[in-house]
């Protein structure tokens, strides 16, 4: 890369960064537009999407039919307030509830922008459920459950937590994948809930033993405790099937959704059993832009777009394939994750480095730890895209 390109795509980056609060690790780019599994920068350098906007835009980029469906909405009304009706949220709350309930009760759902706020939702609504007796939800180490006040008091990385304490109270954490001290916590009568993501994203990809997850569920109903599934990262069809709860036969109390639930338009969704969602009433919470009739509609869309496409079998079959390249990497340890949510664990502590390499030859990852990088292209890879991520990877392997 000559010097003169590196100076002047700095000059760019400074001016773009410099009214904006110094929140995110930004990569450098600058994007211009991005189609499928692609992103284009002010440069026309190409790259390969191997995050998916961070398992957002699982569709890919710039997908024609869910855009179509937001403009035919926009062209209608773009937003309304929540004192009136609309058939695109409503229907969209029905699609859901008809894919999270497998039994009668095919419960409720309430809307706002963002995974955070879906589980700050799921909180308070435990909350009131318990009567303000049983307050205390439990929440696992290395979780992570949004940015907000309460989702991160739910989130269970102590080192995200300190600069903001004190956090609201009520939070009891325990180990991933223990069941003592899951079976310990929930004897305290004050726990009324248990909140757990299938697959531990932001933690490093992690993965429980076979059964923990029906046994969690077991020990909930036996101490009249609620089951709250956080989906917001494995939700639509990530992991292989729409939810990731599905693939254990688990009948959770709540599940909290967002990131790709409408491909990259802000929105994040709440479900509960009618008996828990009707602990709320008018005034308890609410949301000004939660349910956006055009977010709505592209999540309506992107429902189509998986049942038409059938996206689900797709990500199996990819899996298997991306699953099995990255084994052949000689920097590669173990792949733990579904679907395609997929963990490379290191032999060394070189994650940084090898995403650094990478973005450098035009594939987009993500380093969660010093020796684990998250793998999450759109759900609507190819092999052909698949080979080509694994040939930039089989190249930096061999540079580190």
């Amino acid at each position: 890369m000559d010097s003169e390109y590196v100076s002047e795509a700095k000059v760019l980056v400074d001016d773009l960064r410099s009214a904006l609060m110094p929140t995110y690790g930004d990569y450098g780019i600058v994007v211009k537009k991005a189609k499928g599994c692609r992103l284009t920068d002010v440069y026309d350098r190409t790259y390969l999407d191997f995050l998916a906007g961070v398992s957002v835009v699982s569709l890919g980029h710039g997908n024609e039919a869910i855009n179509r469906a937001v403009v035919e909405q926009i062209n209608n009304f773009g937003h309304l307030s929540n004192f009136f009706l609309n058939e695109t949220t409503s229907k969209l709350a029905q699609r859901i509830a008809s894919y999270v309930s497998s039994d009668d009760d095919k419960g409720k759902v309430f809307f706002s922008n963002s995974g955070a706020e879906a589980n700050e939702a799921a909180i308070k609504l435990a909350r009131k459920y318990g009567g303000g007796k049983r307050y205390k939800i439990v929440t696992c180490f290395n979780s992570f459950h949004g940015r907000t006040m309460g989702a991160l008091a739910a989130t269970g990385q102590p080192g995200k937590q300190k600069p903001f304490q004190p956090l609201p109270p009520g939070f009891v954490y325990v180990e991933f994948d223990n069941l003592t001290q899951m079976e310990e916590a929930l004897s305290d009568p004050l726990v009324g809930a248990v909140m757990v993501e299938i697959i531990q994203g932001e933690g490093g990809v992690v993965d429980a033993s076979p059964g923990y997850f029906e046994e969690v569920e077991r020990l909930c109903r036996h101490f009249g405790v609620l089951l709250i599934v956080d989906e917001v990262q494995t939700g639509m069809g990530r992991t292989g099937k729409m939810f990731a709860f599905s693939h254990f036969g688990l009948k959770p109390d709540v599940v909290t959704m967002s990131k790709a639930l409408a491909n990259g338009f802000p929105i994040g969704a709440t479900w509960a059993r009618t008996s828990v969602a009707n602990a709320f009433v008018p005034g308890d919470h609410g949301s000004t832009f939660g349910g956006s009739p055009s977010s709505s509609a592209a999540a309506l869309a992107v429902f189509e777009e998986i049942k038409n496409n059938d996206i689900l079998s797709h990500v199996v079959e990819m899996s298997r394939y991306l699953k099995a390249g990255l084994l052949e990497l000689s920097i590669v340890k173990s792949v733990s994750g579904r679907g395609l949510l997929l963990g490379m664990h290191l032999e060394q502590p070189i994650a940084k480095e090898v995403v650094s390499r990478s973005l450098q030859s035009g594939l987009v990852l993500n380093a969660l730890t010093d020796r684990i990088i998250r793998v999450a292209p759109p759900l609507v890879v190819s092999k052909d895209e698949i080979d080509e991520a694994l040939a930039v990877l089989f190249k930096v392997s061999a540079e580190v």
